[in-house]
Protein backbone atom coordinates (compact mmCIF):
# COMPACT_ATOMS: atom_id res chain seq x y z
CA UNK A 1 0.00 0.00 0.00
CA UNK A 2 1.30 3.23 -1.24
CA UNK A 3 1.41 5.96 2.16
CA UNK A 4 1.25 9.58 1.42
CA UNK A 5 3.04 11.81 3.11
CA UNK A 6 1.89 15.02 4.47
CA UNK A 7 5.39 17.40 5.92
CA UNK A 8 4.52 19.97 8.23
CA UNK A 9 7.96 21.94 8.63
CA UNK A 10 6.80 24.76 7.21
CA UNK A 11 3.85 25.26 10.06
CA UNK A 12 4.45 22.62 13.18
CA UNK A 13 8.09 22.72 12.45
CA UNK A 14 7.99 26.17 12.62
CA UNK A 15 6.83 26.95 15.52
CA UNK A 16 9.86 25.48 17.51
CA UNK A 17 10.56 27.62 20.16
CA UNK A 18 13.22 30.20 18.64
CA UNK A 19 12.43 29.79 14.73
CA UNK A 20 11.34 31.99 12.48
CA UNK A 21 11.87 30.93 8.43
CA UNK A 22 12.35 34.00 6.20
CA UNK A 23 9.80 33.37 3.04
CA UNK A 24 12.87 32.69 0.94
CA UNK A 25 13.64 29.67 3.18
CA UNK A 26 10.36 28.82 3.61
CA UNK A 27 10.42 28.49 -0.20
CA UNK A 28 14.02 26.50 -0.52
CA UNK A 29 12.59 24.10 1.76
CA UNK A 30 9.05 23.77 0.07
CA UNK A 31 11.06 23.43 -3.68
CA UNK A 32 13.06 20.66 -1.95
CA UNK A 33 10.18 18.75 -0.21
CA UNK A 34 8.34 18.82 -3.63
CA UNK A 35 11.64 17.87 -5.26
CA UNK A 36 12.21 14.52 -3.07
CA UNK A 37 8.67 13.88 -3.62
CA UNK A 38 6.26 14.62 -0.56
CA UNK A 39 2.82 14.16 -1.28
CA UNK A 40 1.49 17.55 0.66
CA UNK A 41 3.08 20.44 1.96
CA UNK A 42 1.53 22.76 4.65
CA UNK A 43 3.38 25.76 3.90
CA UNK A 44 2.16 27.75 6.80
CA UNK A 45 -0.94 29.37 9.01
CA UNK A 46 -2.64 32.25 6.44
CA UNK A 47 -4.20 33.39 9.46
CA UNK A 48 -0.43 34.25 11.40
CA UNK A 49 0.65 37.54 9.49
CA UNK A 50 0.99 39.57 6.49
CA UNK A 51 4.56 38.23 6.32
CA UNK A 52 3.12 34.22 6.69
CA UNK A 53 0.60 34.84 3.78
CA UNK A 54 3.07 36.28 1.73
CA UNK A 55 5.50 33.18 1.94
CA UNK A 56 2.42 31.21 1.07
CA UNK A 57 1.62 32.70 -1.74
CA UNK A 58 5.21 32.17 -2.36
CA UNK A 59 4.99 28.75 -2.56
CA UNK A 60 1.30 28.34 -3.84
CA UNK A 61 3.04 30.30 -7.44
CA UNK A 62 5.63 27.92 -7.95
CA UNK A 63 3.55 25.32 -9.52
CA UNK A 64 4.67 22.49 -7.35
CA UNK A 65 3.15 18.99 -7.62
CA UNK A 66 2.48 18.49 -3.55
CA UNK A 67 -0.93 19.63 -2.92
CA UNK A 68 -0.07 23.06 -0.94
CA UNK A 69 -2.11 23.53 2.68
CA UNK A 70 -2.58 26.63 5.08
CA UNK A 71 -3.47 25.53 8.51
CA UNK A 72 -7.13 26.48 9.46
CA UNK A 73 -9.63 26.66 12.17
CA UNK A 74 -13.17 26.31 11.53
CA UNK A 75 -13.60 30.36 11.26
CA UNK A 76 -14.55 31.85 8.34
CA UNK A 77 -11.83 34.85 8.58
CA UNK A 78 -9.12 31.97 8.26
CA UNK A 79 -10.68 30.40 5.81
CA UNK A 80 -10.64 33.72 3.77
CA UNK A 81 -7.09 34.24 4.46
CA UNK A 82 -6.69 30.47 3.23
CA UNK A 83 -8.01 31.11 -0.13
CA UNK A 84 -6.61 34.76 -0.73
CA UNK A 85 -2.89 32.43 -0.77
CA UNK A 86 -4.49 30.41 -3.39
CA UNK A 87 -3.61 26.96 -1.37
CA UNK A 88 -4.54 23.75 -2.89
CA UNK A 89 -6.26 22.89 0.49
CA UNK A 90 -6.47 23.57 4.38
CA UNK A 91 -5.69 21.20 7.25
CA UNK A 92 -8.74 22.50 9.14
CA UNK A 93 -8.36 21.48 12.84
CA UNK A 94 -10.87 21.08 15.02
CA UNK A 95 -10.66 20.30 18.96
CA UNK A 96 -12.31 17.31 19.96
CA UNK A 97 -11.27 16.84 23.51
CA UNK A 98 -14.06 17.25 25.90
CA UNK A 99 -10.87 19.77 27.92
CA UNK A 100 -10.28 21.67 24.39
CA UNK A 101 -13.98 21.82 23.96
CA UNK A 102 -15.14 23.51 27.68
CA UNK A 103 -11.63 25.09 28.97
CA UNK A 104 -10.24 26.35 25.45
CA UNK A 105 -13.30 26.91 23.35
CA UNK A 106 -15.85 27.88 26.15
CA UNK A 107 -18.83 25.39 24.03
CA UNK A 108 -20.34 22.55 23.79
CA UNK A 109 -19.89 19.07 22.07
CA UNK A 110 -23.49 19.98 19.07
CA UNK A 111 -21.87 23.74 18.80
CA UNK A 112 -18.14 22.42 17.90
CA UNK A 113 -19.96 19.56 15.42
CA UNK A 114 -22.09 22.53 14.01
CA UNK A 115 -18.85 24.98 13.76
CA UNK A 116 -16.69 21.99 12.07
CA UNK A 117 -19.98 20.92 9.48
CA UNK A 118 -20.27 24.88 8.64
CA UNK A 119 -16.59 25.54 8.23
CA UNK A 120 -15.89 22.51 5.68
CA UNK A 121 -19.22 23.14 3.71
CA UNK A 122 -17.43 26.98 3.23
CA UNK A 123 -14.20 25.18 2.45
CA UNK A 124 -16.10 23.18 -0.29
CA UNK A 125 -17.95 26.26 -2.06
CA UNK A 126 -14.71 27.39 -2.38
CA UNK A 127 -12.71 25.21 -4.09
CA UNK A 128 -10.62 23.63 -0.97
CA UNK A 129 -9.80 20.19 -0.47
CA UNK A 130 -10.65 19.55 2.95
CA UNK A 131 -8.72 17.76 6.05
CA UNK A 132 -10.46 17.55 8.92
CA UNK A 133 -7.65 17.43 12.04
CA UNK A 134 -9.54 16.30 15.71
CA UNK A 135 -7.54 18.26 17.93
CA UNK A 136 -6.21 16.51 20.73
CA UNK A 137 -8.00 13.06 19.38
CA UNK A 138 -6.54 10.63 21.74
CA UNK A 139 -8.11 12.49 24.79
CA UNK A 140 -11.23 12.57 23.50
CA UNK A 141 -14.66 10.30 24.10
CA UNK A 142 -13.94 7.93 21.18
CA UNK A 143 -17.64 7.53 20.04
CA UNK A 144 -18.35 11.49 19.94
CA UNK A 145 -14.71 11.46 18.19
CA UNK A 146 -16.20 9.33 15.44
CA UNK A 147 -19.13 11.24 15.12
CA UNK A 148 -16.99 14.52 14.37
CA UNK A 149 -15.38 12.57 11.83
CA UNK A 150 -19.09 10.98 9.96
CA UNK A 151 -20.61 14.21 10.41
CA UNK A 152 -17.00 15.68 8.62
CA UNK A 153 -17.72 13.50 5.64
CA UNK A 154 -21.06 13.94 5.20
CA UNK A 155 -20.31 17.49 4.69
CA UNK A 156 -17.94 16.86 2.14
CA UNK A 157 -14.54 16.55 4.17
CA UNK A 158 -12.11 14.43 2.10
CA UNK A 159 -9.67 13.34 4.54
CA UNK A 160 -9.49 12.93 8.28
CA UNK A 161 -6.41 12.90 10.64
CA UNK A 162 -6.22 11.54 14.15
CA UNK A 163 -3.81 14.37 16.58
CA UNK A 164 -2.17 12.92 19.31
CA UNK A 165 -1.43 16.73 20.35
CA UNK A 166 -0.09 16.32 23.43
CA UNK A 167 2.10 12.70 22.10
CA UNK A 168 0.60 10.11 25.15
CA UNK A 169 -0.05 7.15 22.68
CA UNK A 170 1.61 4.08 22.68
CA UNK A 171 2.26 1.58 19.25
CA UNK A 172 -0.71 -0.63 21.20
CA UNK A 173 -3.31 2.77 21.38
CA UNK A 174 -2.52 3.91 18.42
CA UNK A 175 -3.21 1.02 16.69
CA UNK A 176 -6.64 0.35 18.30
CA UNK A 177 -7.60 3.84 17.32
CA UNK A 178 -6.70 3.56 13.88
CA UNK A 179 -8.15 -0.06 13.47
CA UNK A 180 -11.85 0.99 14.63
CA UNK A 181 -11.55 3.64 12.04
CA UNK A 182 -10.75 1.38 9.31
CA UNK A 183 -14.52 1.77 8.10
CA UNK A 184 -13.76 5.08 8.24
CA UNK A 185 -14.30 5.82 3.99
CA UNK A 186 -11.78 8.54 3.00
CA UNK A 187 -7.69 8.13 3.84
CA UNK A 188 -7.24 8.00 7.65
CA UNK A 189 -3.72 10.35 8.55
CA UNK A 190 -1.80 10.24 11.85
CA UNK A 191 -0.14 13.00 13.47
CA UNK A 192 2.00 12.36 16.32
CA UNK A 193 3.86 13.96 18.71
CA UNK A 194 7.48 13.54 20.43
CA UNK A 195 6.61 14.03 24.33
CA UNK A 196 7.37 10.74 25.39
CA UNK A 197 9.34 9.52 22.42
CA UNK A 198 7.12 7.47 20.67
CA UNK A 199 5.92 9.63 17.75
CA UNK A 200 7.75 7.51 15.51
CA UNK A 201 6.91 4.35 16.83
CA UNK A 202 3.60 5.72 17.23
CA UNK A 203 3.02 6.51 13.47
CA UNK A 204 4.14 3.15 12.29
CA UNK A 205 1.53 1.37 14.07
CA UNK A 206 -1.21 4.08 12.67
CA UNK A 207 -0.24 2.21 9.29
CA UNK A 208 -0.77 -1.38 10.85
CA UNK A 209 -4.37 -0.23 12.13
CA UNK A 210 -5.28 1.52 9.15
CA UNK A 211 -3.87 4.77 8.67
CA UNK A 212 -3.08 5.26 4.81
CA UNK A 213 -1.19 9.12 5.49
CA UNK A 214 0.57 10.22 7.89
CA UNK A 215 2.31 13.60 9.19
CA UNK A 216 5.92 14.51 9.42
CA UNK A 217 8.39 17.14 10.19
CA UNK A 218 12.05 17.17 8.79
CA UNK A 219 14.99 16.56 11.70
CA UNK A 220 11.16 15.73 14.07
CA UNK A 221 11.44 19.73 14.70
CA UNK A 222 8.46 21.30 16.73
CA UNK A 223 6.74 22.82 19.75
CA UNK A 224 7.86 21.09 22.78
CA UNK A 225 10.12 17.61 21.98
CA UNK A 226 9.04 17.89 18.37
CA UNK A 227 6.89 15.75 15.70
CA UNK A 228 6.69 12.72 14.08
CA UNK A 229 10.50 12.49 12.48
CA UNK A 230 10.20 12.80 8.33
CA UNK A 231 13.34 10.97 7.87
CA UNK A 232 13.30 8.54 10.44
CA UNK A 233 9.60 7.40 9.78
CA UNK A 234 10.32 7.48 6.25
CA UNK A 235 13.19 5.12 6.22
CA UNK A 236 11.49 3.01 8.55
CA UNK A 237 8.29 2.34 6.33
CA UNK A 238 11.31 1.45 3.19
CA UNK A 239 12.75 -1.08 5.59
CA UNK A 240 10.89 -2.55 8.35
CA UNK A 241 7.65 -2.58 6.77
CA UNK A 242 7.67 -4.20 3.56
CA UNK A 243 3.79 -3.79 3.06
CA UNK A 244 3.77 -0.28 2.59
CA UNK A 245 5.88 2.14 0.70
CA UNK A 246 6.32 5.80 0.23
CA UNK A 247 6.69 8.28 -3.18
CA UNK A 248 9.78 9.71 -1.11
CA UNK A 249 13.30 9.49 -2.90
CA UNK A 250 14.89 7.96 0.15
CA UNK A 251 18.63 9.23 -1.43
CA UNK A 252 18.12 12.87 -0.86
CA UNK A 253 16.87 12.41 2.54
CA UNK A 254 20.34 13.25 3.95
CA UNK A 255 20.36 17.02 1.57
CA UNK A 256 16.70 17.93 2.89
CA UNK A 257 18.07 17.54 6.50
CA UNK A 258 21.13 19.67 5.93
CA UNK A 259 18.74 22.10 4.46
CA UNK A 260 16.36 22.35 7.34
CA UNK A 261 18.82 22.64 9.98
CA UNK A 262 20.87 25.25 8.31
CA UNK A 263 17.64 27.33 7.76
CA UNK A 264 16.10 26.74 11.56
CA UNK A 265 19.26 26.88 13.39
CA UNK A 266 17.90 23.82 14.87
CA UNK A 267 20.90 21.92 14.55
CA UNK A 268 20.81 17.55 14.85
CA UNK A 269 22.31 15.68 17.30
CA UNK A 270 24.84 13.24 17.36
CA UNK A 271 23.33 10.21 17.61
CA UNK A 272 19.80 10.82 15.69
CA UNK A 273 19.13 8.08 14.08
CA UNK A 274 19.27 7.95 9.91
CA UNK A 275 20.75 11.96 9.55
CA UNK A 276 22.92 12.19 12.88
CA UNK A 277 26.74 12.34 12.13
CA UNK A 278 27.54 9.74 13.88
CA UNK A 279 24.78 7.38 12.39
CA UNK A 280 27.24 5.90 9.75
CA UNK A 281 30.69 6.10 12.07
CA UNK A 282 32.09 3.40 13.84
CA UNK A 283 35.19 3.22 16.14
CA UNK A 284 34.88 -0.08 18.10
CA UNK A 285 37.36 -2.32 16.15
CA UNK A 286 34.84 -5.13 16.15
CA UNK A 287 32.29 -3.39 14.13
CA UNK A 288 34.70 -2.07 12.16
CA UNK A 289 35.60 -4.94 11.04
CA UNK A 290 32.72 -6.47 10.30
CA UNK A 291 31.71 -3.45 8.57
CA UNK A 292 35.05 -3.64 6.57
CA UNK A 293 34.04 -7.44 5.54
CA UNK A 294 30.21 -6.86 5.01
CA UNK A 295 28.06 -3.40 5.65
CA UNK A 296 25.39 -5.58 6.84
CA UNK A 297 27.43 -6.86 10.00
CA UNK A 298 26.32 -3.90 12.07
CA UNK A 299 24.62 -1.47 9.62
CA UNK A 300 20.97 -1.99 8.78
CA UNK A 301 21.23 -0.11 5.82
CA UNK A 302 24.09 1.37 3.92
CA UNK A 303 24.28 4.97 4.49
CA UNK A 304 24.39 5.64 0.25
CA UNK A 305 20.61 4.70 0.55
CA UNK A 306 20.09 7.77 2.31
CA UNK A 307 22.95 9.97 0.42
CA UNK A 308 25.08 9.85 3.13
CA UNK A 309 29.36 7.99 3.68
CA UNK A 310 30.43 5.28 6.20
CA UNK A 311 33.22 6.84 8.33
CA UNK A 312 35.68 5.31 10.90
CA UNK A 313 36.70 7.26 13.57
CA UNK A 314 39.87 7.20 15.32
CA UNK A 315 39.77 6.16 19.19
CA UNK A 316 40.81 3.94 21.72
CA UNK A 317 38.03 1.67 20.60
CA UNK A 318 39.55 1.11 17.24
CA UNK A 319 40.64 -2.45 15.49
CA UNK A 320 43.55 -2.78 13.38
CA UNK A 321 41.11 -3.16 10.35
CA UNK A 322 39.56 -0.11 10.80
CA UNK A 323 42.73 1.85 11.74
CA UNK A 324 44.58 0.14 8.60
CA UNK A 325 41.52 1.32 6.23
CA UNK A 326 42.75 4.54 7.55
CA UNK A 327 45.54 5.40 6.76
CA UNK A 328 45.36 3.47 3.69
CA UNK A 329 42.94 7.12 2.93
CA UNK A 330 45.69 9.21 4.16
CA UNK A 331 48.07 7.60 1.74
CA UNK A 332 50.12 5.69 4.47
CA UNK A 333 51.00 2.14 4.30
CA UNK A 334 52.20 -0.35 7.19
CA UNK A 335 52.95 -3.94 8.06
CA UNK A 336 51.49 -5.61 10.55
CA UNK A 337 54.08 -4.18 13.40
CA UNK A 338 54.00 -0.94 12.61
CA UNK A 339 49.71 -0.95 12.43
CA UNK A 340 49.95 -2.31 15.85
CA UNK A 341 52.12 -0.23 17.14
CA UNK A 342 50.31 2.98 15.50
CA UNK A 343 47.04 1.50 17.37
CA UNK A 344 48.63 1.66 20.69
CA UNK A 345 49.46 4.86 20.57
CA UNK A 346 46.45 6.12 19.67
CA UNK A 347 44.99 4.36 22.88
CA UNK A 348 47.71 5.92 24.86
CA UNK A 349 46.68 9.28 23.46
CA UNK A 350 42.93 8.57 23.74
CA UNK A 351 43.07 6.92 27.68
CA UNK A 352 44.68 10.89 28.84
CA UNK A 353 41.58 11.88 26.97
CA UNK A 354 42.66 13.83 23.72
CA UNK A 355 40.83 13.62 20.73
CA UNK A 356 42.60 11.80 18.89
CA UNK A 357 42.71 13.41 14.59
CA UNK A 358 44.04 12.74 11.36
CA UNK A 359 46.83 15.58 12.22
CA UNK A 360 47.23 13.45 15.31
CA UNK A 361 47.37 10.27 13.24
CA UNK A 362 49.59 11.42 10.75
CA UNK A 363 52.27 12.91 13.38
CA UNK A 364 52.02 9.17 15.25
CA UNK A 365 52.53 6.84 11.60
CA UNK A 366 55.22 9.36 10.81
CA UNK A 367 57.16 9.14 14.03
CA UNK A 368 55.99 5.38 14.12
CA UNK A 369 57.85 4.91 10.22
CA UNK A 370 60.59 6.56 11.60
CA UNK A 371 60.25 9.45 8.88
CA UNK A 372 62.21 11.88 10.26
CA UNK A 373 61.86 15.44 8.47
CA UNK A 374 63.69 18.18 8.87
CA UNK A 375 61.59 21.53 8.60
CA UNK A 376 62.48 23.76 5.86
CA UNK A 377 60.98 26.85 7.83
CA UNK A 378 61.33 27.50 11.50
CA UNK A 379 59.99 30.63 13.62
CA UNK A 380 62.52 32.43 15.70
CA UNK A 381 59.91 35.53 16.58
CA UNK A 382 57.06 37.04 16.58
CA UNK A 383 56.13 40.69 17.77
CA UNK A 384 52.53 42.14 17.32
CA UNK A 385 51.66 45.33 18.15
CA UNK A 386 47.90 46.28 18.61
CA UNK A 387 45.75 48.59 20.28
CA UNK A 388 41.85 50.01 20.11
CA UNK A 389 43.58 53.09 17.78
CA UNK A 390 46.54 51.38 16.25
CA UNK A 391 46.40 48.68 13.07
CA UNK A 392 47.24 44.98 14.39
CA UNK A 393 51.54 45.18 13.21
CA UNK A 394 53.04 41.47 13.21
CA UNK A 395 57.31 41.40 12.45
CA UNK A 396 58.50 37.78 11.95
CA UNK A 397 61.87 36.52 12.11
CA UNK A 398 62.19 32.66 10.09
CA UNK A 399 64.81 30.57 9.49
CA UNK A 400 64.39 29.42 5.68
CA UNK A 401 67.08 27.10 4.40
CA UNK A 402 69.60 28.08 6.90
CA UNK A 403 68.93 31.72 5.61
CA UNK A 404 67.27 34.20 8.27
CA UNK A 405 64.11 36.14 6.96
CA UNK A 406 62.95 39.23 8.28
CA UNK A 407 59.28 40.88 7.65
CA UNK A 408 56.03 42.18 8.83
CA UNK A 409 52.62 42.63 7.81
CA UNK A 410 49.17 43.97 8.86
CA UNK A 411 45.93 42.70 9.36
CA UNK A 412 41.89 43.21 10.65
CA UNK A 413 43.39 41.82 13.48
CA UNK A 414 46.89 40.70 15.30
CA UNK A 415 46.58 36.87 14.14
CA UNK A 416 45.29 37.84 10.29
CA UNK A 417 48.68 40.84 10.57
CA UNK A 418 50.69 37.94 12.16
CA UNK A 419 49.76 35.27 8.90
CA UNK A 420 49.94 38.40 6.49
CA UNK A 421 53.51 39.28 7.78
CA UNK A 422 54.05 35.15 6.29
CA UNK A 423 52.04 35.42 3.30
CA UNK A 424 53.87 37.97 1.76
CA UNK A 425 56.97 36.10 1.24
CA UNK A 426 57.78 34.31 -1.69
CA UNK A 427 57.41 31.05 -0.21
CA UNK A 428 53.59 31.10 1.04
CA UNK A 429 52.30 33.17 -1.84
CA UNK A 430 50.96 30.34 -3.47
CA UNK A 431 49.61 28.94 -0.30
CA UNK A 432 45.61 29.16 0.21
CA UNK A 433 44.59 29.11 3.82
CA UNK A 434 41.04 27.23 3.39
CA UNK A 435 40.31 26.71 6.99
CA UNK A 436 40.47 27.93 10.47
CA UNK A 437 38.81 26.57 13.64
CA UNK A 438 40.09 27.34 17.42
CA UNK A 439 39.20 25.31 20.54
CA UNK A 440 40.04 26.44 24.07
CA UNK A 441 41.05 23.11 25.44
CA UNK A 442 41.77 23.91 28.91
CA UNK A 443 39.49 25.88 31.21
CA UNK A 444 40.16 30.23 32.52
CA UNK A 445 42.13 32.56 30.56
CA UNK A 446 45.39 31.04 30.50
CA UNK A 447 43.90 28.59 28.83
CA UNK A 448 45.84 26.25 25.68
CA UNK A 449 44.28 27.02 22.74
CA UNK A 450 44.01 24.37 20.16
CA UNK A 451 44.57 25.59 16.88
CA UNK A 452 43.33 23.82 13.42
CA UNK A 453 44.17 24.86 9.79
CA UNK A 454 44.09 23.50 6.39
CA UNK A 455 45.95 24.51 3.83
CA UNK A 456 46.06 24.38 0.05
CA UNK A 457 48.59 24.87 -2.61
CA UNK A 458 47.50 23.32 -6.31
CA UNK A 459 45.98 19.84 -6.26
CA UNK A 460 47.22 19.46 -2.41
CA UNK A 461 45.62 20.09 1.00
CA UNK A 462 47.01 19.28 4.62
CA UNK A 463 46.12 19.54 8.01
CA UNK A 464 48.20 21.20 10.67
CA UNK A 465 47.92 22.28 14.42
CA UNK A 466 49.21 24.76 16.92
CA UNK A 467 48.75 24.74 20.43
CA UNK A 468 49.72 27.17 23.10
CA UNK A 469 48.24 29.40 25.61
CA UNK A 470 48.52 32.34 22.91
CA UNK A 471 46.39 31.97 20.24
CA UNK A 472 48.31 34.01 17.86
CA UNK A 473 51.33 32.13 18.40
CA UNK A 474 49.43 29.09 18.07
CA UNK A 475 47.93 30.30 14.55
CA UNK A 476 51.58 31.57 13.42
CA UNK A 477 53.05 27.72 14.36
CA UNK A 478 50.02 25.69 13.15
CA UNK A 479 50.24 27.84 9.79
CA UNK A 480 54.28 27.31 9.49
CA UNK A 481 53.84 23.43 10.09
CA UNK A 482 51.36 23.21 7.38
CA UNK A 483 53.64 24.90 5.14
CA UNK A 484 56.39 22.84 5.93
CA UNK A 485 54.07 19.80 5.03
CA UNK A 486 53.22 21.01 1.77
CA UNK A 487 56.87 21.66 0.99
CA UNK A 488 57.88 17.90 2.20
CA UNK A 489 55.36 16.74 -0.05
Amino acid sequence: MNIKVLDTTLRDGEQTPGVSLTPLEKLRIANKLDEIGVDFIEAGSAITSEGERQSIKEITSQGLNAEILSFSRPLTVDIDYCLECDVDAVNLVVPTSDLHISEKLKTTRDKLIDLSNSAIEYCKDHGLTVELSAEDATRSDFDFLKSVYENAIDHGADRICVCDTVGILTPNKSFEIFNKLRDIPVPIACHCHNDFGLAVANTLSSLEGGATEIHTTVNGIGERAGNTSFEECVVSIERLLPEFSTNIKINEIYDISKLVARSTGVYIQPNKAIVGENAFAHESGIHSDGIIKNSATYEPITPELVGRKRRFVIGKHMGTHGLDNRLKELGLNVNENQLQQICSDIKSLADMGKTVTDVDLQAIADNVLEINHEDRIKLDELTIVSGNKVMPTASVKITMDDDEILNAGVGIGPVDAAINALKTLDIFTDVDLIEYHVDAITGGTDAFIDVIIKLQKGDKVVSARGTEPDIINASVKAYISGVNRLLRD
